[in-house]
């Protein structure tokens, strides 16, 4: 495939000059423009459709956020942020951000970043490809029939969330998360023996998990199916639900049927 083409957006020289450098180290990546303030920014983005977007969100007239909001969402390259203000990294991921560097960075973890950053344009890449692919053989009446795909705007199912504690952020993989419980206005994730509170409600993280590996077993409660040991029979149609690592949790009839159908099982 063709080198992954890149813009390079902050309003200091030296911050743009070092993430150039480390850019020009990967033979895979073409370094098609800088900027230096968001409206030249918004001016090439229109003009240049890069790949990837490294972008800092603190620059004078137009922050970061305001850029992505003036791109048209079928035009959005891959977005990795790079600022020095911790506290932009939620909202950052609320824009569907890929990843969030926070300055100063070392090599190691730009070069992370690049490399799911170049991973998910490939992705993207082979897509589109796939998709004038299917448009061809339809014009020539030789394809087969579609499958069912989401609409484009439809945003993807979580994969990371951030949580900010103690001044520090953390990142943390879905995939990690054991089940989830309801704590005021936040919700507390259970992380193996660890558990961390983002502010966040029950409904609107249910919407945002993949209900085939996440489900909603009670009011204040989201497990991880695949950590699910055993199920037990309760009192009234309810159920005990037994974690592998032993933790118990209660499932209330009005659940069980979305329970049961995500683990093609009757209970």
């Amino acid at each position: 495939m063709e080198r992954i083409r890149t813009l390079i957006v902050d309003d200091e020289p030296l911050a743009r000059e070092g993430v150039r450098v480390l850019l020009e180290q990967d033979p895979e990546v073409e370094v098609v423009g800088e900027c230096a303030n968001g409206r030249e920014a918004v001016q090439a983005l229109g003009e240049l459709g890069p790949d990837l977007l490294f972008l800092d969100v603190q620059m004078p007239e137009m922050d970061g956020f305001e850029v992505l909001a003036q791109v048209e969402t079928a035009r959005m390259p891959v977005v990795v942020f790079v600022t020095a203000y911790d506290q932009h990294a939620l909202r950052a991921f609320e824009v569907h951000a890929l990843d969030y560097l926070l300055k100063p960075f070392k090599d190691d973890r730009f070069r992370a970043a690049l490399d799911r950053a170049k991973a998910q344009v490939r992705q993207q890449q082979v897509n589109a490809l796939s998709q004038r692919l299917v448009a061809l053989l339809e014009q020539t009446g030789s394809a087969a029939p579609a499958a069912a795909t989401p609409p484009p705007d439809e945003a993807p199912y979580l994969t990371r969330l951030v949580v900010k504690t103690g001044g520090r952020v953390f990142f943390i993989n879905v995939e990690e998360i054991d089940w989830i419980e309801a704590a005021d206005y936040y919700v507390r994730l259970h992380v193996g023996k660890k558990a961390h509170l983002l502010r966040e409600t029950m409904s609107n993280l249910e919407r945002r998990l993949d209900p085939r590996h996440f489900q909603r077993i009670h009011r204040s409660t989201i497990v991880h199916l695949d950590r699910i040991a055993a199920l037990e029979p309760y009192f009234h149609g309810d159920y005990m639900v037994l974690l592998r690592d032993g933790t118990e949790l209660k499932m209330s009839r009005r659940h069980r049927q979305k329970v049961e159908a995500a683990l093609g099982q009757s209970l």
